[in-house]
């Protein structure tokens, strides 16, 4: 089995930068406002063009992305409730959470 060295690390972590949700610099990940994995489904075929789609994310970094993530798991809700920046900061448990992140080195 490979270790998990340096590249690995390396690997998980993208440019660094300001996160758009709390404002830390740090290495940023892109999160899809219209989750990938909905892309595909009718529903949202309707409603967003394909490059609507694809172009609609943000760079966050991992603390937040991992947040979002545990808070609403579900990707159709993502996609459907929360796939603008201001919709998302508009849910009290994504502020309450970007506010703990803040707080955080």
């Amino acid at each position: 089995m490979p270790r998990k060295g340096k590249n690995y690390v390396d690997r998980l972590r993208g440019p660094k930068g300001e996160c758009e949700l709390c404002g830390r610099e740090k290495p940023l990940t892109e999160h899809h406002l219209i989750p990938r994995a909905v892309h595909g489904k009718t529903y949202f075929k309707k409603r967003f063009s394909k490059e609507e789609m694809t172009h609609r994310r943000i760079s966050i970094c991992r603390s937040c992305h991992k947040g979002i993530h545990r808070i609403i798991p579900d990707e159709k809700e993502l996609a459907r409730d929360f796939n603008t920046k201001e919709l998302l900061l508009a849910d009290e448990r994504i502020q309450r959470h970007v506010e703990w992140v803040r707080k955080q080195r």
